[in-house]
């Protein structure tokens, strides 16, 4: 008899058709009666899709997506380190028992709206967390485990490469005056952000091993174009890494939980609030640094080289965002006249 009850008092049925095995549990059934009417209608249902005459239809959850994608990424993409930062993110909104083949392009349009009202996400970070999902759902389909990307006619935005952001004087007085009376602790990964120019990632993931205190550097490995740069360590800095524990392996661990800090999304946005501080992310911080450093004459090549941009095309956006620049260099000319 394929019907059996378990030991948790549930009835289930095991069978096999065509080499296709199937073990369910008879969900509702009371009795041996009322098992077997659930397997045989199974059985009915397996051959009609066995024989093409119904679409299968099996619940494969996001767990799956994310499984694959780690797998995908791990052995092919420089910038992993940075995408798993955004897997953590996207669990928030699609956890991993979330069944993916459920979902429609509605879904991830509304998970567009979210990303936008409640992460402040610009257009290219939304575009980002797509474009994975998208690959999320390719690489499934690869494997025959999926035959639908849903995210196929999800539209991208279009981006404003050329628009930067960045944070005057005023608005940093007021910033940190926010965050003294609001979230102090956040305090040091701010001051690292405006001394280095690094990415989020790079911050939540600098470990002590990372500094070198001898040549006063700090080496980072693991970086979205692929390779190892060094930033010097400036006195301010040097002083908020003397605060820091050395109890644990990252610079900047949440001292509640023992781990490193994931996301401080939300009590970076309310200090952004509390300082009336508009339309700003966390990376126009590394934009703050980038215009600073053309501001004051660094030449563009060690702007690029502090910063790790693969391009110098990228450095050089920022020389645009500096108007001030060019008239000087106009008013130059006038000696000569």
């Amino acid at each position: 008899m394929t019907v059996y009850k378990g030991k948790n008092g549930k009835w289930y049925c095991r069978f096999k058709i065509h080499g296709e095995q199937k073990h369910l549990l008879c969900q509702g059934a009371k009795s041996k009666v009322e098992a077997k009417a659930i397997e045989d209608a199974e059985k009915y249902k397996l051959r009609q899709i066995q024989a093409g005459l119904i679409e299968k239809n099996e619940v494969i959850k996001f767990a799956v997506l994310y499984k694959l994608y780690n797998q995908y990424a791990k052995l092919n993409k420089k910038s992993y380190t940075n995408d798993c930062y955004f897997i953590n993110i996207l669990k928030n909104y699609f956890p991993p028992e979330t069944i993916c083949n459920k979902l429609t392009m509605t879904d991830f349009e509304m998970f567009k709206i979210k990303l936008r009202d409640e992460r402040n996400s610009s257009k290219s970070t939304i575009n980002k967390y797509l474009n994975i999902i998208s690959k999320m759902y390719n690489l499934a389909i690869a494997e025959k485990i999926l035959t639908e990307n849903p995210l196929k006619n999800v539209k991208r935005y279009k981006e404003d490469n050329h628009k930067i952001r960045y944070l005057t004087k005023s608005e940093e007085e007021k910033l940190f005056n926010a965050i003294d009376e609001l979230y102090p602790h956040i305090k040091p990964i701010i001051i690292c952000a405006l001394q280095t120019g690094m990415r989020k990632s790079e911050i939540f993931n600098l470990q002590w091993a990372n500094i070198n205190y001898d040549y006063n550097y700090i080496e980072l490995l693991e970086t979205k174009s692929g390779k190892a740069r060094k930033i010097p360590i400036s006195d301010k800095l040097n002083k908020v890494f003397s605060k820091q524990s050395k109890n644990y392996n990252y610079v900047f661990t949440n001292l509640d939980t023992g781990l490193p800090y994931k996301d401080i999304h939300k009590s970076f946005n309310a200090v952004l609030k509390k300082a009336n501080i508009k339309n700003f992310r966390f990376h126009d911080l590394r934009h703050t640094v980038a215009t600073r450093l053309v501001e004051q004459g660094v030449p563009l090549p060690v702007v690029q080289e502090i910063l790790g941009h693969s391009k110098i095309e990228t450095t050089m956006r920022y020389a645009h965002a500096i108007p001030e620049q060019k008239i000087n260099a106009i008013n130059l000319l006038s000696n000569y006249c």
